[in-house]
């Protein structure tokens, strides 16, 4: 829903009703993600895409019946591969879509919902969308209150407890329950929205490589902070598209930074006096990814100056360096595009060979 949060944010400020495609769950070789979301507004205008493009006409239709209605429906779309193309879902994979009606009769906690993305204060949507409970019944849930009903308190103090670890962990899917909300049952399934702030992407060095990182951190999602101690290159003007730049020595700096399991750090600098200390912090975080840009020999340089500052081996063994993916890379972008492809490798696992050299699902998970 975040990416067409602008448009249907005024079609509901305006008091109308649209109906709101939200894949909840994908199976196989979906084109795109649980969250993906396409909206339709009474006038027909469409925005979004749970397909790119595969059966975007077929929900668009489905779309124009609900807010008829006024009755959400789960649609599953998808064959096998032999016959895929004669439905319109050419990848072969699965899709399940909720095509709801959303309005302000229709969820009147839509307005905070979206004010707290605005203000990256992590909220989560809930939605029956399978079982005895009623189809399209949603509960939204906060780190420190909720609102709305699934149909039982029972049901609705396990979805809170649940929804809230997979805030933590930025996580959107199906979460199972028995009937009355029992765990380890299944005949029950709440599709959990969650909506944490982006992740945070370190960048230290402000370097002509930090900037088309930063470029990349951003297409990818992230908040990007650019942190380096010489005020002269640190500036706005030459990272305009950086979140923020801190002008501070990148350790202080790190030391004294939130960084948690979807943070990444990017250590740009190649200089000792700035990428030893900093590297002794950032290996002791819990971040997601820590990566060091330099040559082999700046690499075998640097393993000695952290064992000499007593790190372990253990943390070392977390230093990816030299950063990003063998591709060749010569230019900044290049080198941004290698350290994309490594963070997304990291991500979702893949194997960082040639698709034409696998088998098997093309997207993991």
């Amino acid at each position: 829903m975040r990416d067409v949060l602008d448009e249907i944010r005024i079609w509901y400020a305006e008091g109308k009703t649209f109906g709101l495609a939200t894949v909840v769950d994908t199976f196989r070789s979906a084109p795109r993600p649980p969250g993906a979301a396409m909206a339709v507004s009474a006038g027909g205008e469409a925005v979004g895409s749970v397909s790119g493009g595969c059966v975007e006409g077929a929900v668009y239709e489905l779309a124009q019946e609900v807010m008829e209605t006024g009755r959400p429906v789960v649609q599953r779309y998808g064959v096998s591969d032999d016959d895929a193309f004669a439905v319109g879902l050419t990848c072969g994979g699965q899709l399940d879509v909720l095509v709801e009606p959303v309005g302000p009769a229709t969820f009147p906690e839509f307005a905070d919902v979206t004010a707290s993305v605005d203000r990256h204060e992590p909220v989560a949507v809930a939605t029956v969308v399978a079982g005895p409970r009623e189809i399209g019944a949603r509960r939204v849930v906060w780190s420190d209150r909720a609102a709305g009903s699934l149909g039982l308190d029972r049901l609705d103090a396990a979805v809170d407890d649940d929804a809230r670890g997979m805030l933590a962990q930025g996580i959107t899917g199906v979460l199972r329950y028995g009937p009355d909300g029992e765990r380890r049952r299944d005949e029950l399934s709440v599709f959990v929205h969650s909506f944490a702030p982006p992740p945070r992407m370190l960048v230290f060095g402000a370097i002509d490589f930090a900037a088309a990182v930063v470029r990349m951190g951003r297409f990818l999602g992230y908040h990007v902070t650019v942190c380096d101690a010489r005020p002269i290159f640190a500036t706005a003007k030459r990272f305009p598209e950086a979140d923020e730049v801190v002008v501070k020595w990148p350790h202080r700096f790190l030391a004294e930074t939130e960084v948690d399991e979807r943070t990444v750090i990017c250590v740009l600098t190649h200089d000792p006096k700035f990428d030893v200390p900093l590297l002794e912090v950032a290996l002791r975080t819990p971040a997601a990814y820590v990566g060091a840009m330099g040559s082999r020999r700046t690499h075998d340089d640097r393993l000695k100056r952290l064992r000499d500052a007593g790190v372990t081996e253990d943390e070392i063994a977390r230093l990816r360096s030299p950063i990003g993916l063998d591709i060749g890379a010569r230019t900044p972008e290049e080198t941004a595009v290698s350290v994309a492809a490594e963070l997304i490798r990291l991500r979702w696992g893949g194997s960082g060979l040639p698709l034409s050299e696998t088998d098997g699902r093309i997207h993991g998970g």
